[in-house]
């Protein structure tokens, strides 16, 4: 299975997702708004402990994977060659709870960035089909 991008068959550079809201800037600012809440929220507990204390280094990966996924630049490729996420994520148990926490985390970052209504659904059905593929625990 390859992880669905939302900028496919986008027909310019202005219509990607990544243009859409509003370059680089737009995707920096919804990469710390989703952190700063896996932080500060209780209810993303379980996926907060997934990751580092530090979480800069996490907020600089899903910044430069969603550039280019995005339809924007190609930062994480690159950096760091094929972004394969399943296979980077296999060491972390991801269930649907986890799964189902970082969409949450997500669909809040969005909103509170003021992300339009319709772009916010085709980046959530984007998102939940990559975040669904990451699963890989039972439940």
């Amino acid at each position: 299975m390859s992880v669905p991008n939302p900028s496919e068959g986008v027909e310019s550079a202005e219509q990607t997702p990544y243009a859409l809201l509003g370059g680089d800037v737009a995707v920096r600012a919804l990469v710390e708004r989703f952190y700063d809440l896996m932080d500060l929220e209780p209810k993303y507990a379980e996926l907060r402990a997934l990751h580092a204390a530090d979480l800069a280094h996490a907020r600089e990966k899903l910044y430069l994977f969603l550039s280019g996924w995005l339809g924007g630049p190609s930062l994480y490729i690159e950096r760091h060659g094929q972004p394969m996420l399943r296979r980077r994520h296999l060491p972390f148990p991801i269930g649907i709870r986890e799964r189902d926490q970082w969409m949450a985390c997500m669909e809040q970052a969005m909103v509170e960035q003021g992300v339009d209504e319709a772009l916010r659904q085709r980046l959530k059905q984007a998102f939940f089909q990559t975040a669904d593929w990451m699963r890989n625990k039972a439940g």
